[in-house]
């Protein structure tokens, strides 16, 4: 644990270690003993996660306690911030794992800490994630992921991600360990999302390239590889298309150029808006029926594993308003006129009975790019697992256009 500090701000909150006293606005708050050392914790700690096991050896030191005491001591913080009367979560939980606190954090000469601290992975204890925050033109908060220390690798961001749960998680996991092997990879949770800001007045395609701009200046790249997936390919098309000094090779995965209300048949459009509706309804609940929907598009060969942790992504990763939102906009994407302008060397890999974007939609990529070479990979699975053939082809080939042989 780092060094705790004399005093803490964050909102209108401001936490005086040495006196024990919380205030709001000069307002004293009464906190319990172990309530305020479980605050104090967090707060040493911004933007962290921190498992169970850690914040019970901090709050009952050399002392068994039951998982429940703490349970209930960050019910009882919760209220004391008035997370459910203002709608202002401070708390974030990560479901069996354990806590972050999830805003910005001032000490008493209001130098900010928030989270710049690294998180082991969990199976390899030589990388390190380190989650850095930055800031938009339009005041948004921003995290950002670090990874290994090779060359840059960029991901744009796509729909639904969380730097942190997705580290631990078998759908994710095995690209971020395999790509960081090789690179600096840096990775951001998209506005609305994840670690970044929840309440964000503007969401559009403008503002995910204009975001992918403000974490690429923050993390001090100059030229670099941009890896798009999913709808992260269109912005990272965008992106490469503004900035082709910067860009040194495009890889499209998954990726398509147009959303459904420019290419799609009246029926795909009513579907579509449908999965809009269901989204806002049953986003993040225990309902099997929606869960079991939702993860057999993206990843059909998915094991009961595979499903619970994509389940849990979703309650974790945002709001149901705001899944349906962002789900919205993907809709109304369309990067084809910025196709043939693009100069940089690129690779379109496409899974070969992807059920989310259709095949149809990398050809149509790797056609319109000047000079791109088109991949596909042998699985029904938006999502390529780390167990099946397609996942060693797709680093087989990812390592011959990068320049690391797929090693």
């Amino acid at each position: 644990m780092p060094e705790r500090r004399e005093a803490y701000r964050f909102g209108p909150f401001h936490l005086d270690v040495r006196e024990r006293r919380l205030s709001r606005e000069g307002t004293p708050i009464p906190l319990r003993m172990k309530v305020f050392d479980t605050l104090a914790v967090l707060l040493e700690n911004p933007g962290r996660l921190l498992t169970k096991r850690e914040l019970l050896d901090a709050i009952w030191p050399e002392t068994a306690v039951e998982e429940n005491n703490l349970n209930h001591n960050i019910s009882v913080l919760r209220k004391a911030l008035g997370e459910k009367a203002t709608g202002q979560q401070y708390i974030e939980t990560v479901p069996r794992v354990g806590y972050r606190f999830a805003a910005i954090v001032e000490n008493g000469e209001q130098e900010a800490v928030s989270a710049a601290r690294p998180t082991p992975p969990p199976d390899n204890g030589r990388l390190r994630q380190e989650i850095r925050y930055c800031t938009t033109s339009d005041g948004v908060r921003l995290a950002y992921a670090s990874i290994g220390s090779g060359p840059p690798l960029v991901k744009a961001s796509n729909w639904l991600t969380h730097l942190d749960f997705e580290w631990d998680s078998p759908i994710w996991r095995h690209w971020w360990a395999a790509l960081s092997g090789h690179h600096r990879l840096v990775r951001y949770d998209e506005r609305g999302t994840g670690l970044s800001q929840r309440d964000v007045p503007d969401v559009s395609f403008e503002t995910w390239v204009r975001d992918l701009e403000t974490v690429v200046d923050a993390a001090g790249l100059d030229r670099f590889p941009l890896l798009g997936i999913s709808r992260g390919g269109s912005i990272a098309i965008a992106y490469a298309a503004r900035h082709p000094e910067r860009v040194s090779h495009l890889v499209l995965y998954g990726a398509f150029a147009a959303g459904v209300n420019y290419v799609g048949t009246p029926s795909e459009q009513e579907a579509r808006r449908a999965l809009v509706s269901l989204t806002r309804l049953g986003w993040g609940l225990k309902n099997p029926a929606f869960n079991k929907m939702f993860t057999w598009r993206f990843i059909p060969d998915a094991t009961p594993v595979h499903e619970e942790w994509f389940d849990e992504l979703q309650r974790v990763s945002t709001s149901p308003e705001t899944a349906a939102r962002l789900l919205h906009h993907n809709y109304d994407i369309d990067v084809r006129p910025l196709l043939s302008g693009v100069t940089v060397p690129t690779l379109v890999v496409h899974s070969d009975r992807d059920l989310v974007v259709p095949v149809e939609q990398g050809r149509f990529l790797a056609a319109e790019i000047p000079g791109a070479r088109y991949v596909s990979l042998p699985t029904a699975n938006h999502l390529v697992l780390e167990d099946e053939p397609a996942w060693s082809r797709f680093l087989e080939e990812l390592g011959l256009f990068l320049g690391w042989g797929g090693r």
